[in-house]
């Protein structure tokens, strides 16, 4: 994988007799300002969610229980990264395509994220994706 697309992000755990606590704020634990987030759950066993890349957004997810797979891929090479734990998060930058698989049936995904949502931000056909990121990967 090509440095920097995406890195794996571990949150200090605030704890007691009475529980447990993560606390994330803009430009700390999180990279950038969140503008968007949304979750994933009860999807169903054997479902694949994703299927896409962005052109220009950041995204920090992370499961606040149960897991779920990522495949991450560069348009060269592809990575696997299981998410289980609340306390670890994945920080997924631009042009990187992703698919999640594998969920647990008490997974919530949490998907922070650097924009609002914008459709034509979205490269759902995986050729398209692969000469922009060869594109990219040239002129770099």
């Amino acid at each position: 994988m090509q440095k920097n697309i995406y890195k794996i992000v571990h949150f200090n755990i605030i704890g007691d007799e009475l529980g447990s606590l993560i606390a994330l704020e803009n430009m700390h634990q999180v990279p950038f300002e969140v503008k968007r987030v949304y979750y994933i759950f009860d999807t169903k066993s054997r479902v694949r969610r994703g299927m896409h890349a962005h052109r220009d957004l950041e995204q920090l997810c992370f499961c606040v229980k149960g897991s779920c797979t990522f495949v991450l891929d560069d348009g060269t090479k592809k990575d696997i990264i299981k998410l289980d734990s609340p306390n670890t998060g994945l920080y997924i930058k631009n042009l990187i395509w992703r698919e999640m698989f594998d969920f647990s049936k008490d997974c919530v995904l949490v998907v922070l994220a650097n924009k609002y949502y914008d459709p034509s931000d979205y490269i759902r056909d995986y050729k398209e994706f692969k000469r922009l990121a060869d594109s990219v990967k040239q002129a770099g």
